[in-house]
């Protein structure tokens, strides 16, 4: 039978008001709490993930050798599914929940006691599934009943108040072992749950972990044939290789991704004064309130309040919890297929992972306050560090690759180098100079107001634009190798019979050195790790569509993300209540003229028309007083503060590109060092420039590829 509860306090009033939830009456221990957070998703998208869940959850009731899990397991997972306003669902999930059991129409109130219903929550154990060709499953398909807590939230608070729900109204009630996060859409592996268990119930320490996040590729990859989606099927597989194993080792994974993740409930809880990664992480819905109006850093910060979460959970003071990253778990996730989306996802997530990135670094000392142990924190020190390069190099990324564009390809306009003759090579570099620098305007007067989507064209030419860039930038490189290569043959030292001596002659070559050698190393290990995890047909499927697009993340999504930082929204918006202040016309009546009409309540006598005059006259004596709305003093200071940011940044940016490629620089030095015309002078230091660019990032994937080793070798001891 159904159970139905309309809840009218705030979801952290649920245990005092005394609520109850069915598991809690039943006796039944949850070792399991599985949550579901929608919005306005359709019904393929929900029975994707629901279906998915019922199937893991038949998973665990097949472990009958577990001493955790068994036949009857299903009584230790509760799966709550948390919708974020009850008129944005849609009306085909809403048929699915009710075909489920789950829901039932005419039974919720807006209403009780007088009081506003905040939720209304529907509990039903279920026995059948729905999967996402709408094909509906049970006991004969393997389908295990499932209890289910459905959570309809009356108004849109997005999905960090859903989250409230989840863990401060529920979790208390229940007082589950593990947390898992999902958000609807996501296709969470059969078995992928019971992964995500094992890594904490086989070390304490655990206080959260992630799975492998998997782009849908379609039938047959077919969805690869999108350069977009290919692009970040790379992106996200090769984050999964060597970023995500690495930070595993150390022990603390900078994002746990919120669609598909775990947490230890008790790792979660506040301490007595109130004070914990719970706390910290809701003060992320409370940003957008009149009293934190000046605090854009924070506003920014918690657009990837999931990033802040975790930097907590690590710092929590006097425990020493880790986060780790299970390979063998996963999930399968649609990626944005269409620029103006991919674009306005990316800002979100730039903005939040860049401020998120500053706050953990600013606070990086909290980790001394911990128990984790002198290695421990050891190693999260050179993690630490490893990450504020990464921050270095992203905020002055934007120079650094056009600095690579610059040199790599006016090595071409020399006559020797020039693989078309005729000066045909300067011709080509001081035109592609012109447009890259123009696509670069038109990136920044894109971004300054406008959505992607109203100028979806104007973004689609700069990517294509872009990319030709990047495709010449390529050539040249190889070229630039080739003939390098070739005057490394060419040189009298040059022996066929003298392997070592040839490579050592080669490496004398600065073209050779600096491009071939350290693009091997960081594309090679690319390949090596992806071979070592026995997965590497994203190098061949999806490889060549990151290249080309590899512009459009540094000079498009940086920009665009950097020039809305005054934007705080999710891309969701609050209900629209209707106000009360004018009071309520009703008493609907005939007249005498046979006209219905209403009664309006007006005050009483030609006194207060006198008086509503007399303070009208007397109003407008008055000189108003100069004053903006809370709203706009709000919006021009984040706009002021993205104005500052966005200068700083091009400042940054201008400035190396200039003493890089200015030969003027060279008046700073002794004149005893002023040995060279001010043109070979800024070509040897972008030579020398360029290299330490590309040593530096092949010694950064490097590190990174010894990390995702050191988890490989770990994982074989299940460490």
């Amino acid at each position: 039978m159904m159970r139905y509860s309309a809840v009218t306090c705030d979801p952290n009033d649920f245990a005092a008001s005394n609520y109850t939830l069915r598991p809690q009456l039943m006796n039944r221990e949850t070792e399991l709490f599985i949550v579901m957070t929608m919005y306005n998703e359709d019904e393929v998208l929900f029975c994707r993930t629901m279906h998915g869940v019922m199937k893991n959850i038949a998973h665990l009731c097949s472990r009958s050798r577990s001493r955790v899990w068994d036949t009857e397991g299903w009584k230790k997972v509760v799966v709550c599914i948390v919708a974020d306003g009850r008129k944005k669902c849609d009306p085909r999930v809403m048929d699915v929940l009710t075909t489920m059991g789950v829901y039932q129409k005419g039974i919720a109130k807006n209403m009780v006691n007088d009081k506003p219903v905040q939720a209304h929550l529907f509990e039903y154990t279920t026995q059948i599934s729905v999967d996402s060709d709408m094909r509906v499953r049970g006991a004969e398909k393997g389908i295990v009943p499932v209890q289910v807590l459905f959570c309809l939230k009356e108004q849109n608070a997005k999905k960090i108040n859903s989250h409230r729900w989840f863990f401060n109204a529920f979790g208390p009630i229940l007082q589950p072992n593990i947390c898992v996060l999902l958000d609807v859409g996501t296709r969470p592996g059969n078995s992928s749950i019971y992964h995500l268990w094992k890594a904490f119930d086989t070390n304490d320490n655990v206080g959260g972990a992630c799975g492998e996040i998997c782009v849908m590729k379609g039938t047959a990859c077919v969805d690869l044939l999108n350069p977009l989606v290919a692009a970040q099927n790379f992106e996200y597989k090769m984050s999964n290789i060597l970023d995500k194993p690495l930070e595993s080792v150390f022990g603390y994974i900078s994002v746990l991704p919120g669609a598909f993740s775990a947490y230890r409930y008790a790792a979660l809880q506040n301490d007595a004064n109130g004070v914990g990664p719970l706390q910290k992480y809701f003060l992320g819905e409370k940003h957008d309130d009149a009293d934190d109006a000046a605090d854009i850093f924070t506003a920014n910060m918690y657009l990837a309040e999931d990033r802040i979460l975790c930097f907590e959970l690590l710092a929590k003071k006097h425990q020493k919890w880790v986060l780790k990253y299970v390979q063998t778990a996963f999930g399968e996730t649609d990626c944005p297929d269409q620029l103006p989306e991919f674009i306005s996802q990316r800002r979100r997530w730039l903005n939040g992972s860049f401020f998120a990135a500053v706050y953990s670094q600013w606070h990086f000392s909290r980790i001394w306050c911990t128990n984790h142990s002198v290695g421990r924190k050891i190693t999260l020190s050179i993690e630490f560090f490893f990450n504020f390069l990464n921050l270095i190099f992203s905020w002055l990324g934007m120079a650094n690759f056009y600095l690579t564009f610059y040199f790599v390809t006016k090595s071409l306009a020399a006559p020797e180098m020039d693989p078309f003759g005729n000066g045909w090579g300067d011709r080509i570099f001081l035109s592609l100079r012109y447009l890259y620098i123009f696509l670069f305007i038109t990136s920044f007067i894109c971004s300054m107001g406008n959505r992607p989507q109203g100028s979806k064209w104007m973004f689609i030419i700069s990517v294509i634009a872009y990319g030709f860039i990047m495709i010449y930038t390529s050539f040249a490189g190889g070229w630039l190798a080739y003939k390098s290569f070739q005057q490394g043959i060419n040189t009298p030292g040059w022996d066929p019979n003298n392997a070592l001596g040839n490579f050592t002659l080669l490496l004398s070559q600065p073209g050779f050195r600096n491009v071939v050698i350290s693009l091997l190393a960081t594309y090679g290990l690319y390949i090596i790790a992806s071979v070592l995890y026995l997965d590497p047909w994203h190098m061949i499927t999806s490889f060549s569509q990151y290249l080309f697009l590899l512009p459009t993340y540094v000079n498009i999504l940086n920009v665009y993300a950097f020039c809305n930082i005054h934007d705080v929204s999710w891309g969701t918006k609050g209900d629209n209540t209707t106000p009360m202040d004018l009071g309520v016309a009703s008493k609907a009546m005939i007249t005498e003229k046979g006209v219905e009409a209403v009664e309006v309540e007006l005050e009483d006598g030609i006194d207060a028309t006198d008086r509503d005059y007399d303070e009208a006259l007397e109003s407008l004596m008055m000189k108003p007083e100069a004053s903006r709305a809370p709203k706009t003093k709000q919006d021009d200071y984040y706009r002021g503060f993205r104005t500052r940011l966005v200068l700083t940044w091009i400042g940054c940016n201008a400035i190396l590109v200039a003493f890089v490629t200015s030969g003027s620089f060279q008046s700073l030095l002794p004149n005893s060092e002023q040995k060279q015309l001010p043109e070979d002078y800024a070509n040897a230091i972008g030579t020398a420039y360029t290299g330490f660019i590309l040593w530096m990032v092949a010694a950064m994937a490097a590190f990174r590829f010894i990390g995702s080793l050191l988890y490989l070798i770990l994982r074989c001891f299940n460490l």
